[in-house]
């Protein structure tokens, strides 16, 4: 099994180390109280966020209680600190400095370039909307393409755990014109996370998104790259339009035939083999859509749908042999329980074929 994140940062060594480089900012730093602070009855059981907020905590009552004072000493410490403990410091200013915007927006846009700002900006834009995302227009022109990433990052609606923007969820016409100023960036760091906040709105406002992406869909080689990753999560839904920008035919004339599995119940762990026929019944060559959709049998016996794409490709007129395997291991995102599983091959968002397997524990258990 991978190490998990949380016993890879906020380490023992790491958490002197934090200590030690604010003592040297700090001659008031009582590094003794900090790290009885920090190593309570409750350290042991946090995750890896947690933790990360905890050393904050901590940080709040040893520095001094004026924000702009404790906010100077961060920005010396924080060229000292790397990876993910470094996020202490956009989340003290989250935390503790929603009421010093013209101190508190330029700190984590110095921050963003060391770590990222991107979780902690989130309660500025919750408080005050209209203000927050002035600050992230103009953060969309910087030199630094850390800070023009996080222009994007931070407002998308449904970031990965952070705080979901509720008001954009709603309304995100806000955060179109950054996302109009970032479109063309040089850094495919930065369009990457256009390409992730469109597919964000996408999921609330899909028309909206189609709309953006069809005016700026083959412009040029980056735009372009933008548009199809912005339009992932529409494509995986089955979405017509979204469907018909990329050029994938009417799958009414398309068939799906003889889908078999190797077996019919597997461990977790193994590798399931999928086989099935393609049939293409049109006058000529046919932009097709392959996925497999798997309904995985959750820990309460639920089950969580997963789509995966098999293959995009312009296919001739007949018969098409597709085999494929599904890696049935577990993996740091998603982890496998016995039961009744099923899959489903999709073509050009319509669902074709079905086919279920059993899955049961490893025989070492």
């Amino acid at each position: 099994m991978p190490e998990k994140l949380k016993d890879i940062f906020f380490t023992n060594e790491s958490i002197q180390l934090l200590g030690d480089a604010v003592q040297q900012s700090y001659r008031g730093f009582d590094m003794d109280q900090f790290l009885v602070l920090v190593y309570d009855d409750t350290w042991e059981s946090l995750e890896l966020k947690a933790k990360m907020h905890h050393v904050t905590l901590a940080l709040r009552e040893t520095l001094p209680q004026e924000f702009p004072r404790a906010l100077e000493i961060l920005r010396r410490v924080a060229p000292s600190i790397h990876g993910f403990d470094s996020l202490v410091f956009p989340d003290y200013v989250a935390s503790y400095g929603l009421d010093h915007w013209d101190l508190s927006m330029p700190a984590l846009a110095f921050f963003t370039t060391l770590c990222s700002s991107e979780y902690a900006v989130r309660p500025f834009i919750g408080r005050d909307p209209q203000r927050a995302m002035a600050y992230l227009y103009e953060w969309a022109g910087n030199e630094n393409e850390h800070v023009r990433r996080l222009a994007s990052e931070g407002c998308r609606p449904r970031l990965p755990w952070g705080m979901v923007l509720t008001v954009f969820r709603k309304d995100p016409r806000l955060i179109l014109p950054v996302l109009e100023q970032l479109k063309d960036d040089e850094s495919e760091y930065v369009r990457k996370s256009v390409a992730n906040n469109l597919n964000d709105i996408s999921k609330d406002h899909p028309d909206l998104v189609l709309d953006i992406c069809e005016r700026w869909y083959a412009q040029n080689e980056q735009r372009d790259g933008i548009v199809k990753h912005a339009c992932r999560g529409l494509l995986k839904r089955g979405n017509r339009h979204a469907m018909l920008l990329f050029g994938f035919g009417d799958p009414t004339h398309i068939d799906v035939e003889n889908l078999t599995l190797d077996r019919e119940a597997l461990s977790i762990g193994d590798d399931l083999r999928y086989t099935f026929e393609l049939g293409v019944k049109t006058e000529g060559p046919t932009k097709v859509r392959l996925e497999l959709r798997v309904a995985y049998v959750k820990a309460r016996g639920k089950t969580s749908r997963k789509v995966f794409q098999i293959r995009a490709h312009t296919f001739d007129p007949g018969r098409h042999m597709i085999s494929r395997k599904l890696c049935l291991a577990d993996q740091s995102t998603r982890n496998h329980h016995p039961g009744e599983h099923h899959i489903s091959t999709v073509v050009n968002g319509v669902e074709k074929a079905r086919a279920s397997f059993v899955l049961k524990a490893p025989a070492d258990e």
